[in-house]
């Protein structure tokens, strides 16, 4: 009979305190200018099967979306920052989008999430949103 192997975590290759010691936390990383350079952003907590789900969806139309994990101990920072970002993104009203993991970010913008995503690639809305934000040439 075959046993099962049991799971354990691989350790990580670097952390940050091995990449320079005198780096800033990854909180700081300003991350409005990650959202403006690229077209397609995800941002999702690290390991998050949900995450996953949006960058293979996108992966099968095309998109070769940047993604940014976070980690626990920074997750309330970089909803905070978020947050700012899609309502300074907002179209003005203050019923902006509730930011949740996985974020989208399309063209600079907040998107939504999985839902979000799901719902506009069901209906057909999903990939001429991704050529105008210029993810997709076909």
């Amino acid at each position: 009979m075959q046993q099962a192997i049991p799971y354990k975590p691989w350790p990580p290759l670097h952390s940050a305190a091995t990449l320079h010691p005198t780096s800033p936390p990854i909180t700081q990383i300003d991350v409005l200018d990650m959202v403006s350079e690229n077209p397609v952003i995800v941002v999702a907590r690290k390991g998050c099967c949900m995450s996953h789900v949006v960058r293979r969806l996108l992966l099968t139309l095309g998109v070769n979306p940047a993604v940014y994990e976070v980690g626990d101990e920074e997750e309330a920072a970089a909803l905070n920052r978020l947050e700012m970002i899609g309502k300074g993104a907002g179209s003005g009203d203050d019923t902006a989008l509730k930011v949740q993991f996985p974020a989208v970010f399309i063209g600079g913008k907040l998107f939504g999430g999985l839902d979000r995503i799901m719902a506009t690639h069901i209906s057909g809305e999903l990939i001429p949103v991704l050529k105008q934000a210029g993810a997709l040439w076909l």
